[in-house]
C-alpha cells in the first residue's frame, strides 16, 4: 500500500484543504458527505500514508474500508475539480490511479462495474451491452448492423470512423448520421466493424483497465494501422478522450491523429466540402461534454458548427466550456447510482430550459441519454439531441 501511495504522495501533501472542489463536486452535491468529495478523498488517502504507531496506540482506525472504496466511486469523472484546483492537481487522473490500486489491494469492485468486466473481456461481446432480446447472443459479429445501404466504405480510407459501443448498440442514429455526413463530404473512410472492441473507457474509468491496458488498446491501434488510415474521427466523448489521451500513455504516439466528428466537420466546412444550406429555425443551447470539453479540449468546433447553419440561434447556459455542469452519467456513476445521475441530469436541463432554448444540442450519446432522462424524471419538456443528428437535419 505504501508503495503506490508515495507516487502520489505530492498530490496528497500539495492539497491545501481549501474545499473550491467540494461545491463545484456534481456526486458531493447529490450525497452531501464530505467524503464523497474530493477534498475528503485526499484528507483520508494522506492519513493512510501517515498511518503508523500512534494510530494503534489511540485507537484510530485508519484503514483502506470498503465504505471508503465506495467513495470514490461517487465521481462522475467529469473533473470540474481540476479546473478550481488551486495547486493544479490532475485529480480526475488521480481517481483512476487510485480505485486501480484498491482493486488490487482486494477491495471487491461494484456489482455493476463487474458486469462491465465480464461483458467487455467476452470474445463474443467486446462492449458492455447486452442484446436484451437474447444476453447471450455473439453481439459482436453485429457491431455493424447500423451502417446504412447504399454507404460505401473506402478500401484506402482517409479516415477510419471509430464508431464506440454506445452508438452501434444503443443509438445506431447516431452513426448512422456520421456517416451520411461523411458520404456527403465525400471523404473516403471505413469502419473496423466486428474488429472494432470496446475502446476500454468504462474499464479504466472503474479502476479495472488491466485488459484495455494489456490488450484492448493495441488491437484497436493495429486494427486502425492495418486499414492505412492517418486519421481517426469518431461522436462519442468518451471514446474520443480514451483515444485521445489514455492511449498515449498506454501504448506510446500512435501512428495517426484523433479527432473527435466536430473538429473534423469544422474543418470541412472550412475546406468547403460540407455545407448547411436548409435554415433550421431554432433557438438552441449547447451542452458542453465533460470527456469534449475538460478531458480533450475541445470547445469551439462544435459551436462554429452550429454557428454555421442558418436559422440558428445559439444560447450559452450560465456554466459552459471549463465550468460546464456534468450531465451526471460518466465513469461507470450511472450505472451504480442511476437515480442520482439523473438528478444530476435534471439541475442540468432546468439550466438549459432557463435560457429559453427550445432545443440542447451536444456531442455525446451518455448525455444525449442521460440529460433526456433528467428531462422525463424532472418533467421538463426539453430534448437533448446529438449534434451529428442536428446536423443532418440541417442538409
Amino acid at each position: 500500500m505504501k508503495e503506490k501511495l508515495k507516487k502520489i504522495t505530492d498530490d496528497l501533501y500539495s492539497c491545501l484543504q481549501c474545499g473550491y472542489c467540494v461545491n463545484i463536486c456534481p456526486a458531493y452535491g447529490q450525497f452531501e458527505w464530505e467524503s464523497s468529495s474530493p477534498r475528503g478523498k485526499l484528507f483520508y488517502l494522506k492519513e493512510l500514508s501517515n498511518k503508523g504507531i500512534l494510530d494503534k496506540i489511540f485507537g484510530r482506525k485508519v484503514d483502506l474500508t470498503d465504505e471508503f472504496f465506495q467513495r470514490f466511486y461517487h465521481c462522475t469523472s467529469c473533473a470540474a475539480c481540476n479546473e478550481v484546483c488551486h495547486v493544479n492537481i490532475d485529480l480526475a487522473e488521480l481517481w483512476e490511479e487510485v480505485k486501480e490500486w484498491m482493486i488490487k489491494e482486494g477491495m471487491e469492485v461494484l456489482p455493476q462495474h463487474k458486469v462491465l468486466l465480464e461483458r467487455i473481456s467476452d470474445p463474443n461481446k467486446r462492449n458492455p451491452f447486452f442484446d436484451e432480446k437474447d444476453p447471450q447472443r455473439d453481439t459482436l459479429a453485429k457491431r455493424a448492423d447500423w451502417l446504412p445501404e447504399g454507404i460505401e466504405l473506402s478500401d484506402n480510407p482517409e479516415v477510419i470512423f471509430f464508431v464506440g459501443c454506445t452508438t452501434s448498440y444503443r443509438i445506431p442514429i447516431l452513426a448512422q448520421s456520421t456517416v451520411e455526413l461523411l458520404s456527403k463530404a465525400k471523404v473516403p473512410f471505413s469502419i473496423l466493424g466486428p474488429d472494432e472492441w470496446c475502446c476500454g473507457s468504462p474499464l479504466l474509468r472503474t479502476g479495472q483497465g488491466d485488459i484495455i491496458k494489456n490488450e484492448y488498446a493495441q488491437h484497436n491501434v493495429d486494427e486502425i494501422v492495418k486499414r492505412g488510415a492517418k486519421i481517426v474521427t469518431t461522436a462519442c466523448a468518451g471514446c474520443c478522450n480514451t483515444l485521445k489521451n489514455n492511449y498515449p500513455k498506454i501504448l506510446g504516439e500512435l501512428p495517426f491523429k484523433v479527432y473527435h466528428i466536430s473538429e473534423l466537420i469544422e474543418k470541412l466546412i472550412d475546406d468547403g466540402r460540407l455545407k448547411f444550406t436548409k435554415p433550421v429555425n431554432k433557438t438552441i443551447t449547447y451542452h458542453d461534454p465533460c470527456h469534449l470539453g475538460r478531458h480533450a479540449g475541445v470547445y469551439d468546433a462544435p459551436r462554429n458548427i452550429l454557428k454555421s447553419i442558418p436559422g440558428v440561434k445559439l444560447i450559452e447556459m450560465p456554466r459552459n466550456r471549463e465550468k460546464a455542469r456534468c450531465c451526471g452519467a460518466g465513469a461507470g456513476f450511472k450505472i451504480a447510482y442511476n437515480p442520482k445521475a439523473e438528478d444530476i441530469a435534471v439541475d442540468r436541463v432546468k439550466e438549459a430550459k432557463a435560457t429559453g432554448a427550445e432545443l440542447i444540442v451536444t456531442p455525446c450519446p451518455f448525455c444525449v441519454v442521460n440529460l433526456n432522462a433528467g428531462a422525463k424524471k424532472g418533467e421538463i419538456p426539453l430534448k437533448t439531441v446529438d449534434l451529428m443528428q442536428f446536423l443532418l437535419d440541417a442538409m
